[in-house]
């Protein structure tokens, strides 16, 4: 096995070398004339000459040799149903589909806005669209009105594919009447759009605009739909980062490096093979649903689970809190993906349900979306026994930027940091008001990535260059180099440590503390199941730490007496860890914390409240019960 540490000096060493090995794991119509083209920085052009298919990657070329062989599990516990689909299967429903939006009139370099819940259906569109040149941008099913017109304005979609409904919980969520008050609302209308309809909520269709896909894909029954040759620089596909105010921002994504990346992160960093089975647990509207759902597991001849439902729910709809588990087993599932707050969900389950399945086949489960903290690593790693590895990348990034590299060296993890910089990202730690870069261990910084960016990242914002570079590349004094806006350390060994969003630290009377440090110590606390800390503004100190945590003993939530004893000893523990300016100024308890629907916490609304001010966008928000109650206990406060 090669040693890591040449093998990623040689990538930022000897970049054209090293990535023109790494495009041989995929398909070329036409070899690449020129591997890395970083002659206008920041822009970066990859395998310029070349031309490829992403469709044809992760289909066409595996029929062949594995066309019998399952690629495509869905599996909805929202509606208690399977499916399976070999790769001549889905080979077969992509080119129907894709002969579908040909008919509705889309073409190459046409944008198709897919809004549609984590159904097989939504994939085979993606696909579809890859194979005809098509750049799909995948909005998360179930966004509000609002926020899907500010993406339709941006994108200008030619053709908008959606469903009547999700399901979540058993909650069913219809999606054509925020879709039509979307297009109402957004200043671009589509020229058609494509409904599936899955019989769980009434649709009223637009006459002229809108399609049922039943009635469209019947017509091309049988279809055969050749793959279009793309130039590797052309733009596969757009995605809006999450969180994002104001103007959404495009993420966009080119196509021969895309694939080039998640081709060799597939062998380099997972360690996935040919007829094993790939379980991402994320949806297909956020980037790592996008990248490790659909494109990378099929492109390295997997089969790869598309899940609907609550990692608590079974396929009988009764509760089950090992149908996760259940799945790695029937299904031999070789490596898992998911969130830290997702095994926070589970950790609440009987421990005795990791061991109800025969989970042998499970090489490894990765991690990522937001820290993980040490405590809840422990507890899944105990519990399935396999390694946890834990990864750090952005939307932008395209796939990991800092985890272990098991596919090319084993190294252990260390709980609590993501790992080291992957292969072809130059990572370093600058100080956040001069920009040098700091090298000794421990120094806290801000996480930059030099240039040149690796296949795979973004190329720039969608229809705004301009705001590429301001916002990513001239943050830092003295220095072009990309700002993840993290703040970060490394230890001796060269492993990073992610302490919270730069604009996340709290200024404690002239001391920068970052939330990620306070919320890590707080939730060592054995009787904390989970935590978020925020900035309050405070007359005196400029800003105070206040705490919000949910408590193991649902008694807390009621008894004052044991509130007042878990808060002292919760102070005492970040004093003694951090420091006394570290301390939060309370501690309040909640049963549940307000997060997204891809489970990233809303720290910024929980600020708001705390600071009477207005949480502002709330779209993403996955039960509006959630800030309610941070409302209710900062209220009580003020009243006492």
């Amino acid at each position: 096995m090669t040693n890591y540490v040449d093998f990623y000096r040689r990538s930022i060493e000897e970049p054209n070398e090293f990535w023109a090995e790494q495009a041989r794991l995929i398909d070329w119509q036409t070899p690449p004339t020129q591997v890395l083209d970083d002659s206008r920085p920041p822009f970066v052009r990859w395998f310029a000459g070349g031309r490829t298919n992403l469709c044809h990657n992760a289909i066409d070329r595996h029929l062949a040799t594995r066309g019998d062989q399952t690629a495509l599990i869905a599996v909805s516990t929202e509606t208690c149903s399977e499916r399976i689909y070999t790769f001549a299967q889905l080979h077969a429903e992509v080119q129907r589909m894709a002969a579908a939006l040909l008919a509705i009139g889309v073409g190459k370099g046409d944008r198709v806005l897919i809004y549609m819940p984590m159904i097989a259906e939504a994939v085979i569109t993606m696909l579809a669209c890859a194979r005809i040149g098509a750049i799909h941008c995948v909005v998360f099913g179930g966004f509000a009105s609002g926020s899907l017109a500010s993406r339709i304005e941006d994108a200008t979609p030619k053709v908008i594919v959606s469903a009547d409904a999700g399901s979540r919980g058993g909650k069913v969520l219809a999606y054509k009447p925020l879709l039509d008050e979307a297009i109402r609302l957004a200043a671009h209308k589509p020229g058609a759009v494509l409904l599936f309809d899955r019989g769980l909520a009434p649709m009223a269709l637009v006459e002229g605009r809108d399609h049922l896909a039943s009635v469209v894909l019947e017509r091309h029954a049988g279809a055969d739909v050749p793959c279009e040759w793309l130039d590797a620089t052309d733009v596969s596909y757009t995605i809006y980062t999450s969180g994002t105010t104001g103007k959404p921002k495009g993420v966009q994504r080119d196509t021969g490096g895309y694939a080039v990346a998640l081709a060799a992160s597939m062998k380099h960093i997972f360690d996935g093979r040919p007829g094993e089975t790939y379980f991402c647990t994320s949806d297909i509207g956020w980037v790592v649903g996008h990248c490790y759902i659909v494109y990378g597991p099929l492109i390295a001849g997997m089969a790869s689970i598309v899940y609907e439902g609550l990692p608590t729910q079974g396929l009988d709809g009764q509760p089950n809190g090992a149908i996760w588990w259940e799945l790695v087993e029937k299904y031999k599932v070789t490596v898992m993906f998911s969130a830290p707050t997702a095994v926070r969900v589970l950790k609440k389950q009987d421990p005795a349900l990791l061991r109800k399945h025969d989970l042998s086949t499970l090489r490894a489960l990765f991690l990522a979306g937001e820290p993980l903290d040490e405590p809840t690593a422990s507890w899944i790693s105990e519990g399935l026994g396999v390694p946890i590895i834990d990864n750090y990348w952005q939307t932008e990034s395209g796939w990991p930027i800092i985890t272990i590299a098991n596919g090319v060296e084993k190294k252990a993890s260390k709980f609590g940091s993501p790992g080291v910089p992957m292969y072809g990202f130059k990572v370093m730690i600058v100080h956040e008001t001069t920009g040098e870069e700091l090298t000794a261990p421990g120094e806290k910084g801000v996480v930059v990535i030099d240039g040149p960016t690796p296949p795979g990242f973004m190329q720039t914002v969608w229809g705004d260059d301009a705001r590429y570079v301001s916002t990513y590349w001239q943050t830092v004094p003295g220095r072009s180099v990309y700002s993840t806006f993290d703040w970060g350390i490394r230890d001796a060994d060269g492993y990073y440590y992610i302490l919270g969003r730069t604009d996340d630290v709290i200024n404690v009377a002239g001391h920068r503390l970052g939330t990620r440090e306070i919320e890590e110590s707080i939730s060592g606390h054995a009787g904390v199941a989970e935590v978020a800390v925020v900035g309050v503004a405070d007359g005196l100190k400029g800003q105070v730490a206040m705490a919000f945590a949910v408590p193991r003993n649902s008694a807390v939530l009621t008894e004052a007496d044991q509130a007042l004893v878990l808060e002292g000893e919760i102070m005492k523990r970040v004093a003694d860890e951090l420091g006394a300016l570290a301390r939060p100024a309370r501690v309040r308890f909640v049963g549940v914390l307000p997060k997204t629907r891809s489970g990233k916490l809303l720290r910024r609304a929980i600020q708001a409240v705390c600071e009477g001010r207005d949480p502002g966008d709330l779209t993403t928000l996955d039960d509006p019960a959630t800030l309610q109650q941070i409302r209710s206990v900062v209220g009580s406060a003020s009243a006492n």
